[in-house]
């Protein structure tokens, strides 16, 4: 089994300091319904790991998240892919939940449910937590400029010990490149 773990705000999606609060300000970034369908397409099994701490912030609630996740499942299909889980944490940055990135727990959460180990398995992601994540379970991080991606790099500074791609079209590529 092949298996990619993806996080969802500027990864898959725009993202915003002031948070995606609804399935109308969820946007794609171009080319990575595209790029997740490519996945599918080539026998990946793809899985969203996200925090979503505007759940605990007020900013929006579980069913506005689950119409964003369906929007997503949606456009992956239409494009000939699938999604084959989401998990997220909706807890603040202060509660002391297990799930949040940069624990691994939600990764721990993927390997188990999935009967596997995460070592090696790409995850994508934009932000230092996504890969200190997956550093934690021994997954294989890669950071995308995308989303806030350009920030974490500014962040790095000369130190950035991770492969860098533009985005997620740019991961896939990589990826099935790899396999020959």
């Amino acid at each position: 089994m092949k298996l990619i773990i993806l996080d969802r705000d500027g990864v898959i999606n725009q993202d915003s300091d002031d948070y995606i609060k609804s399935v109308d300000e969820w946007q794609p970034i171009a080319g990575s319904i595209e790029a997740i369908a490519k996945l599918s397409m080539n026998d990946y099994r793809v899985v969203v790991a996200t925090n979503q701490s505007g759940i605990a912030r007020g900013y929006f609630d579980p069913d506005a998240l689950n119409q964003m996740h369906d929007k997503m499942h949606k456009l992956v299909n239409d494009a000939g892919g699938s999604i084959d889980a989401v998990l997220y944490c909706p807890h603040g940055p202060d509660e002391a939940c297990d799930c949040r990135k940069p624990k691994p727990g939600m990764l721990e959460d993927v390997a188990a449910r999935l009967r596997t180990d995460l070592k090696a398995v790409p995850v994508v992601g934009d932000s230092l937590r996504d890969m200190q994540a997956a550093e934690a379970v021994g997954a294989r991080p890669l950071l995308v400029r995308t989303g806030k991606g350009e920030r974490t790099l500014t962040r790095l500074a000369n130190d950035v010990p991770y492969p860098v791609f533009d985005d997620l079209a740019a991961v896939v590529e990589m990826l099935l490149l790899e396999e020959g």
